[in-house]
């Protein structure tokens, strides 16, 4: 599967200072990772999400937004959001500072 270069370009400009920024291409996507652990990333035109247990179920409640089912089952934690989602750049900050947040804190990799 493709993903978007220009969202990758647009979540990129805000982890790109991190020292432990990586992509990894999974999820037949894009990936971004930070001190090892997955934190956001592009599949297609979607936005990836890593937004931890805890904001699951409310992000779930959030337009556009659906469950990351990946596997053929819910990967509790984290989420898709469509295009529309993210179509502007406080979106867009907004959902990468969550998934920015809850991937540091987690031990590093």
């Amino acid at each position: 599967m493709s993903y978007s270069e220009a969202l990758v370009e647009r979540v990129r400009s805000h982890l790109h200072h991190h020292d432990s920024y990586q992509e990894k291409k999974m999820f037949g996507g894009l990936a971004i990772m930070l001190n090892g652990n997955m934190c956001c990333g592009v599949v297609g035109e979607e936005l990836m999400a890593r937004v931890g247990p805890e904001r699951y179920e409310a992000c779930l409640k959030v337009p556009y937004v659906r469950q990351m089912d990946f596997t053929g089952k819910p990967l509790r934690g984290m989420v898709y959001i469509a295009a529309a989602g993210v179509d502007s750049e406080k979106q867009l900050a907004a959902w990468v500072e969550l998934s920015e947040t809850f991937a540091l804190s987690l031990d590093p990799k």
